[in-house]
């Protein structure tokens, strides 16, 4: 399978698993679903561990990379709960379109990534997309209040947190990369989101969130009120794992990162079937820019 069909896949699936929090799960802590997103997801990906070789014979650096790449990962998701609970989406939200301009940077700089000339307009062309899609006030269609949400970068402290979180998931993105050469990709997957989760069950029980703690007892409890539908979140968050780590492999950071994006697209059409959002034709703006992103790179890479 090509790498932009996998990254479509995974994109889909990000989205799918969007709207099935939304749909079944509404009422559930944020912590509650980070448990479901990263430790159950781990747990359904650990049959795929017997694909592992002796652990005992990776390389050091494999070890260093994992060191790294796992405290960053959930320190992404920690710093976006807190941004999203705390801040206006409107002004948080547009910030996470950054993320492809820095897969690019960091895989120029770590992997010697250099995209082509309509590579790096693909890219851009979705960035643009992205930002329209998450810009609250474009929905308006008044181009003047586009690029507003640029300026609450100096007075809006979740503008800032937001655009963290997107270097964090650039950084992410990238150091996964050179983690992958160690293990195949389904391997790896399996194994990062397993140690992930683990991780984060005592970060999520020791840091008060909101002035409180998580309980574990009673929010297993919750989680097992709804099995199928907690199930069915944490397997499209697996299938995420599998093909974004396959497409990583395939074709460059940026590209893959760039295209994931997409789950806006799928993430937008869930909402008007689904929910009967209104706003879907004023959205189309952005999605033509992510679309035609789409295809320029497919041209370009």
């Amino acid at each position: 399978m090509s790498w932009l069909l996998l990254t479509l896949l995974c994109a889909f699936s990000v989205a799918s698993a969007d709207a099935a929090t939304k749909a079944w799960l509404q009422g559930f802590s944020a912590r509650e679903l980070t448990l479901i997103r990263f430790t159950l997801t781990g747990a359904l990906l650990s049959p795929l561990l017997f694909w592992l070789p002796d652990l005992g014979q990776l390389p050091a650096p494999f070890w260093a990379w994992l060191s790294v790449l796992a405290p960053l990962e959930i320190g992404a998701m920690l710093l976006y709960m807190a941004a999203i609970r705390d801040h206006p989406l409107s002004l948080t939200l547009p910030y996470l379109a950054f993320t492809p301009v820095f897969s690019m940077a960091i895989a120029a700089l770590v992997l010697g990534e250099q995209l082509s000339l309509g590579g790096l307009l693909g890219v851009l062309l979705i960035v643009a997309g992205a930002w329209l899609l998450n810009v609250e006030q474009a929905r308006r269609n008044d181009w003047r209040t586009w690029l507003r949400p640029l300026g609450a970068i100096r007075w809006e402290p979740g503008s800032r947190m937001m655009l963290g979180v997107a270097l964090l998931y650039g950084l992410t993105s990238t150091l996964g990369k050179v983690a992958l050469l160690y293990l195949p990709s389904a391997a790896f997957g399996a194994f990062y989101f397993a140690v992930i989760g683990l991780l984060a069950i005592p970060l999520l029980l020791l840091l008060p969130v909101g002035g409180a703690r998580l309980s574990l007892r009673p929010a297993l409890r919750r989680l097992t009120r709804r099995p199928g539908a907690v199930l069915a979140v944490a397997a499209l968050n697996g299938v995420m794992v599998i093909t974004h780590f396959m497409a990583l492999r395939l074709t460059e950071v940026a590209y893959m990162i760039a295209v994931k994006r997409s789950s806006l697209l799928f993430g937008i059409l869930y909402g008007a079937l689904l929910f009967r959002e209104p706003n879907l034709v004023s959205r189309a703006p952005g999605g033509v820019l992510m679309l035609a992103g789409v295809f320029v790179i497919l041209l370009a890479a």
